[in-house]
């Protein structure tokens, strides 16, 4: 199985089950002196784990978490840090209950395209490793990069802007999303609209069905000049993050798909020179990137969550072992929503994400062109002094 390590420069490779003895991070490329404390981490896994309200699913996980190496004297070494989170909610009573479905393709998981894969070796308990279980080690490892961008002064939030067809305010200020997103269950700023939102998921949920919905995310203070121009732009390798995580089903950037009904002429972001003479935007309809690359204005993307594929109703399925039509009964457990626990999640692939990228630009910057502390490469471009290309040789 590839596809385990997430990086270039800061590294996270995670290993473990839904149903097995514990999920391990191993983050790579952390640089010595970040403090960082097992508390820490804990709050992020907190906002992630399940049985947190009605609209989440009733496993008894604690999510508690163990950091193991590279941690000496709350201040990371430089070594890599191991994060262990063990599973403790896996009764033989459960495990059962997956044994009696384990031949049957449950309608909307992976079942089918691991079998093919992975053939009767596949961890069938829980989904295994095409569980969202797994994200638990992406929130352990997003919780260090989080500390990270700290100190650069850079902050990631996430929240709901769509639940089970209610739909929150389209401006919704920084301070509500900063102080009222984790209010409620929802975790959706906007109190009317988070209301809606509840009522709604537990409808679907008494009816035995499951709903999806929208997560809005925005990075304030992010320097401009993060990305690379092709393969690597900033927007590709979020897309590349955000679209890992199971249950997201697509992604835009600042006003997305409403661009392809504009015109030119109304969507381009202009460029301005303020009274400090720092180059600012009128709008910001790229979400803060321009060909890839961070322009210093707010990084802004949606991403759509599906509704959860466990449901409490009967659906036709396949028994891939006898190769016959069936049928599928309810047995396991589930998420009304996954939407409100995807805000965590995200928010520690974002914060991955451009710590790795700032970490190459910084690298790029400083040994390329031997860049002083607050300058871009721009300026010395700009500079007469650097105007001749011997200077760069």
């Amino acid at each position: 199985m590839q596809g385990n390590t997430f990086g270039r420069v800061f590294r996270v490779t995670a290993s473990g089950e839904s149903y097995g003895p514990a999920l391990v991070a191993v983050v790579d490329g952390v640089p010595p002196g970040v403090p960082i404390t097992e508390a820490e981490v804990q709050a992020d896994l907190n906002r992630r784990r399940p049985g947190q309200s009605s609209i989440t699913s009733p496993r008894g996980e604690t999510d508690v978490v163990k950091i193991i190496t590279g941690v000496f004297d709350g201040y990371t070494t430089g070594a890599p840090v191991t994060l262990v989170i063990y599973n403790v909610d896996t009764k033989p009573f459960h495990v059962h209950q997956y044994a009696k479905v384990m031949q049957k393709v449950r309608p909307g998981h992976a079942d089918y395209t691991f079998h093919i894969k992975y053939g009767r070796f596949r961890d069938w308990r829980g989904a295994g490793r095409s569980s969202g279980r797994e994200t638990v080690c992406r929130v352990a490892a997003g919780a260090i990069a989080k500390k990270i961008l700290q100190r650069e002064g850079i902050e990631i939030r996430a929240y709901v802007k769509e639940m089970a067809g209610v739909k929150a305010p389209d401006h919704i200020s920084w301070t509500d999303i900063q102080t009222k997103t984790e209010t409620n269950i929802a975790r959706c700023p906007d109190a009317e609209a988070s209301k809606k939102m509840i009522e709604a998921t537990l409808e679907a949920a008494k009816n035995g069905d499951t709903v999806g919905g929208i997560v809005e995310v925005i990075v304030k203070n992010c320097p401009a000049g993060l990305g690379e121009p092709v393969f690597d732009k900033m927007t590709a390798t979020l897309a590349h993050a955000i679209m890992s995580i199971g249950a997201v089903r697509g992604i835009e950037f600042g006003d997305g798909f409403k661009e392809a009904r504009a015109l030119g002429s109304q969507n381009n972001d202009i460029p301005y020179y303020d009274q400090n003479g720092k180059v600012k935007f009128r709008s910001n309809r790229s979400g803060g990137m321009l060909g890839g690359i961070t322009n210093g204005d707010d990084i802004v993307f949606r991403l759509a969550v599906k509704p959860t594929s466990t449901i409490r109703l009967d659906q036709d399925t396949i028994n891939v072992i006898q190769k016959k039509n069936e049928q599928l009964s309810a047995e396991t457990r589930r998420d009304p929503s996954i939407v409100p626990r995807v805000v965590p999640v995200v928010e520690a692939m974002a914060a991955l994400t451009i710590v790795d990228q700032l970490m190459m630009w910084k690298g790029y910057s400083a040994l390329s062109h031997g860049l002083e502390d607050g300058k871009q490469l721009g300026d010395y471009i700009a500079d007469p002094v650097y105007k001749d290309k011997k200077d760069w040789d």
